[in-house]
Formats: structure tokens, sequence, C-alpha cells
């Protein structure tokens, strides 16, 4: 398995399941409400929806720097609020989320290994760097979901 693969798994693990650590974000997400993702248990925290929408932002940023298009901070905003909080805005978030850890996936799948030391923009961390970065950004808002369902 060549490296860009093994940091594909990697992000896939995360998102999918079969990870190391436990259960994957899309695991971890499985059979939270609307109601339940909008609530804000710890008053100065961001909500589980929040944390879905900049997760999903931050995807998209990775996959654009991927492209050659470096944007310090998502069009959306870092952390993007939610407009509306239904269930079927709830169903488009994980939707939006889940497409865009599939376009990442398939960014990193159409680089070669000489890419991966590449700075992703003059003076700006390298693709591998940008990558396993991603992985553990996404890990790490998943265990804070995961604290904020038991609340």
């Amino acid at each position: 398995m060549s490296e860009v693969q093994r940091i594909s798994d990697q992000l896939k693990r995360a998102y999918e399941g079969e990870a190391w650590h436990g259960p994957s974000l899309k695991e971890i997400l499985a059979g939270v409400s609307a109601d339940q993702a909008a609530r804000r248990p710890v008053p100065t925290a961001h909500s589980i929806w929040e944390i879905v929408l900049h997760i999903a932002a931050w995807d998209g940023v990775v996959c654009d720097r991927l492209h050659g298009n470096y944007l310090s901070d998502p069009a959306e905003g870092d952390w993007p609020a939610a407009a509306e909080t239904t269930d079927e805005a709830w169903a488009a978030a994980l939707e939006a989320l889940g497409a865009n850890h599939l376009k990442l996936r398939k960014a990193i799948a159409s680089l070669n290994e000489a890419d991966l030391d590449k700075p992703l923009a003059p003076g700006k961390p390298s693709a591998y760097v940008t990558l396993h970065g991603v992985i553990q950004h996404d890990l790490y808002h998943g265990g804070q979901i995961a604290l904020l369902k038991k609340e």
C-alpha cells in the first residue's frame, strides 16, 4: 500500500469505521436527531450541528487546497451557523459532511507520492502534513460530538 493509499484509508476509517480508537464520526452521528444536534448542553461550547458544519467546511478547504486553490478559511466561515434547525436541514448538513468527505478522498486518490512532500502554497505546510491534520481534526471533533451526545 502506498503512503497516499494509507492516508486515504486513515481518513476513511476516521469517517466511516473500523478506526482503532473506537467509533468513527459517522458512527458517532448515527441516530442524532435535529433537536439533539441543535442543543447546546454546554453553554460555552459549540453544538453538534455547528461541529458537523465546521468539519464539512474544513474538509472542503483541504480539498480545495489539494486542487491548487489555497483558501485560508472556508467560504462559509470557520464555524458556520445552522440557518434553520429542521429535520431536513440536519439531513442536508449530514449529506454535506459526507459529500465533502468523499470529495476529499477523491482528491487524495489523485495524488502521487511526490505530491505529499510539496507545500500546498508557498510557505504553507505540505500535503502530507495537511492531510494528517485533517484526519486529526475530524477525530478531535468526533470526540467532542461523542461527549455532547451524552449531555
